[in-house]
This record gives structure tokens, C-alpha cells and sequence, in this order.
């Protein structure tokens, strides 16, 4: 009689990937307006409270190629720790002019 071999699961990784944003620890959501575009696709972004943040490009969005101008509207991800930088996690869509 065979037996049979249990396949082993991999361990180490944690599933934040799936988590709501709202659910990570020591972070802030914020919407923003991107302001200015800079090299290594960095953006100074002001947020609806009227606080600039240096923010960067998330790797998502880079791996998708989600273009952000000056101008547009975003979410930014902030650290409780340091407020003044950020991620970029979404980009808003225009809003169609009727």
C-alpha cells in the first residue's frame, strides 16, 4: 500500500494583501490633489486638510502603469510616524463633464 504525501504549506507570509485599508496599523488615509510631478515617479501632493505630502508611486500601480499628472486626484497612504511622506494607492477617475 502507498502512502500518500501531504503536501506542506508554505509559512511566512503574512495576507495583509487582502486586508481592508482601514484595518492597517500606523497608517492614515488621506485624498490628496497631486500638485507637482518629480523624478522616480515621487509627486508633491496636497491633501484636503491642506498638509503637503512627498509621496511615491505604490508597486502596484507601477507594475499596472497607472499614470498620474499634475492635477489629478488621488489616495495617499500616510505613516503616523512621518507625515509629511506618503504612498500612493489609488487614483481617482474624472469625473465625466455633462
Amino acid at each position: 500500500m502507498q502512502r500518500r504525501r501531504r503536501r506542506r504549506r508554505r509559512g511566512g507570509r503574512n495576507n495583509t494583501r487582502h486586508t481592508a485599508p482601514e484595518n492597517k496599523p500606523g497608517k492614515i488615509y488621506l485624498d490628496a490633489a497631486v500638485d507637482k510631478a518629480l523624478p522616480n515617479s515621487q509627486f508633491l501632493v496636497t491633501c484636503d486638510n491642506g498638509m503637503q505630502v512627498l509621496a511615491h508611486l505604490a508597486g502596484r500601480m507601477r507594475r499596472f502603469r497607472i499614470r498620474v499628472l499634475p492635477g489629478d486626484r488621488v489616495s495617499v497612504e500616510v505613516s503616523a510616524y512621518d507625515p509629511t511622506r506618503g504612498r500612493i494607492t489609488y487614483r481617482h477617475r474624472a469625473r465625466a463633464a455633462s
